[in-house]
């Protein structure tokens, strides 16, 4: 189905590109180990020289730092570390002078436990905030020993409930203790949202990243959950608090201030795959989110009852996800958020490709072909336009922040303190898949610490060590060859053939090949190819048995220059070398 051009609604949001910083870990200014907004300040034309339009700013509100800023203590101030409100201030106006827009995190589905809110909050049960958290009066088993209010389990291992001894309840925490769950049906927390929204609205920010935004409305029932894993008594509860029964009503309300300054969101929503619930927020005239981040991708590899556990998939398996999506939002008038990457993460380059150290390069590159020309506007994680990699494999234990992968570590020496073949299991799994893989600081040169701080400073995170074989910003920025370079381009195709890229249509080429990934896009009469070979290995590959017609131009080549590649595919059986991506301009 190609749509024609008066069935497509254009927006400035679609022909954006974005790029994501992570502020502890992007460039520290002033030698304190710790990344911060002025440092950002200082990179902005590298951003800007990349082809970026907007620039999503991670949480860097003041936040005791239990998970890095996702537990914010005060809405209306940045953390010290990272500078103040009027460094957000001059961030937002760098971005405007080179034409780029600020995207900042708006985190309200839980808040820190040292936020004023809450402390206002446990203090006592007739306290006026009471009613801003979940607070429920504790179960009783037939021993008479106190149990929560529902088997619900943490995002961050064990139960969803914490007991406070001072007003004798338990309150909900779906991340870590001392995260406690706002409570959306109490009016003045919908209220005091929104008065944070206009507050750096009216700053100049032009959007949000909403965290975990589908959690917001709760089954009030708050029953018990499916058994799932019979390991253990804690139970995903997410068909209870994903998507709840009043979501869309208070995303209408977040639209309406959304659409009054013409800005940008994205939600992040996980545990959802019915396809309507997701049009529901996205579909262009609902007037609620323009887009969410999907996970079923980067759930791919996880194990059958646990993140950190090995889990094996197909080429074929990321070809479905991708295609339904596809081909859902094209034909329902939605928008998809793409992206390999993010702080949540690990590198795509070790996720998705067996690439050796030979092989990264061009590895890199095939991603940032699939990635960001297909429908949607394309997120680069901060690293990931120099093919930045996990933590070493050498890594101990010590050297980890993540509270996912430390708590579930501590649970593994509670539970299964002489079991070393589970404990030498889930350290490999942490180098796989611990969100310290996307948290390393920026490698930006050769220099002591990879340039992200002082030479003399110890950064709060370590430096990757490979930064000094030229997976750093400076080698890469003077090497026309290089993964940056290459990001550049694929982005810069993307703007220079909008009417294909951003507003054509999807259609998956060779679905059922283990070792290709190619689809094409088509506006009207105009169509393209993208084409990967997705191994290590030289394949041939035969156009014609794909209906793949007369190749009118190279467009772009993971290997060659567009002139170089030109005769290789000319005829129509090509060889495609390791992890080559090519794409093509074909008659329709």
């Amino acid at each position: 189905m190609v749509k024609p051009a008066d069935q497509i609604h254009r927006a400035w949001w679609k022909e954006s590109s974005v790029y994501q910083i992570w502020p502890a870990s992007f460039k520290d200014s002033n030698d304190d180990g710790i990344g911060d907004i002025p440092g950002i300040i200082s990179k902005l034309d590298y951003i800007k020289n990349l082809g970026i339009d907007i620039v999503w700013l991670c949480p860097s509100y003041k936040s005791p730092q239990v998970d890095m800023g996702y537990d914010i203590a005060d809405y209306y101030n940045i953390a010290d570390e990272y500078g103040t409100v009027a460094d957000v201030e001059n961030l937002i106006k760098g971005c405007h002078e080179r034409g780029m827009k600020l995207l900042m995190d708006l985190v309200v589905n839980h808040t820190s436990d040292q936020h004023e809110w809450f402390k206002q909050s446990r203090s006592s049960k007739d306290n006026e905030y009471r009613n801003w958290y979940i607070w429920k009066p504790a179960k009783y088993d037939e021993q008479g020993n106190r149990q929560p209010p529902n088997n619900w389990v943490s995002h961050f291992q064990g139960s969803a409930w914490e007991w406070d001894e001072h007003t004798g309840e338990y309150y909900l925490h779906l991340y870590a203790t001392e995260q406690p769950d706002l409570n959306w049906e109490h009016p003045p927390v919908r209220k005091a949202v929104h008065d944070i929204m206009r507050f750096w609205l009216g700053k100049g920010a032009n959007g949000f990243r909403m965290d975990v935004i589908n959690f917001i409305s709760k089954d009030q029932r708050f029953p018990d959950a499916p058994i799932k894993d019979p390991r253990t008594p804690w139970q995903w509860g997410d068909k209870y608090y994903a998507n709840g029964p009043r979501l869309h009503e208070y995303l209408q309300d977040l639209g309406k201030i959304l659409k009054e300054y013409d800005t940008f969101s994205v939600g992040e929503m996980p545990f959802v795959k019915d396809t309507n619930e997701v049009l529901r927020a996205v579909q262009y005239d609902r007037n609620e989110i323009n887009m969410i981040f999907n996970f079923e991708h980067v759930d791919i590899d996880h194990g059958t009852y646990d993140k950190f556990e090995p889990g094996s998939w197909n080429l074929t398996d990321l070809k479905s996800f991708f295609e339904v999506w596809q081909k859902v939002m094209y034909e329902n008038d939605g928008w998809n958020a793409l992206y390999w990457e993010n702080h949540d993460q690990p590198r795509s380059v070790d996720r998705y490709t067996n690439a050796k150290e030979e092989d990264r390069l061009v590895a890199s590159k095939m991603l940032a072909t699939i990635l960001a020309l297909k429908a949607g506007s394309p997120f680069v994680y901060q690293g990931q336009e120099i093919g930045m990699s996990n933590v070493p494999p050498e890594w101990d234990i010590e050297e980890y922040k993540d509270i996912d992968c430390l708590n579930h570590w501590h649970r593994l020496l509670k539970y299964r303190p002489t079991d070393i073949e589970a404990q030498k299991s889930a350290r490999e799994e942490y180098q796989k898949k611990s969100r310290d893989n996307g948290r390393t600081p920026v490698q930006w040169s050769n220099a002591p610490n990879g340039g992200f701080t002082g030479p003399n400073v110890k950064p709060w995170m370590s430096v990757n060590p490979n930064y000094a074989r030229g997976i750093n910003a400076e080698a890469q920025v003077s090497d026309p060859n290089s993964t940056y370079h290459y990001w550049a381009s694929v982005l810069g195709l993307r703007k220079k053939y909008l009417d294909i890229f951003v507003y054509g249509n999807y259609d998956q080429v060779d679905r059922d090949s283990q070792e290709i990934f190619a689809y094409s896009r088509q506006y009207e009469d105009q169509k393209a190819l993208v084409l990967a070979n997705w191994t290590e290995c030289m394949l041939e590959w035969d156009s014609s048995s794909h209906g793949v017609k007369d190749v009118k131009d190279v467009l772009l080549n993971t290997y060659d220059s567009v002139s170089d590649a030109k005769e290789r595919f000319s005829g129509t059986k090509w060889t495609l070398r390791p992890y080559e991506a090519v794409v093509l301009l074909t008659e329709a």
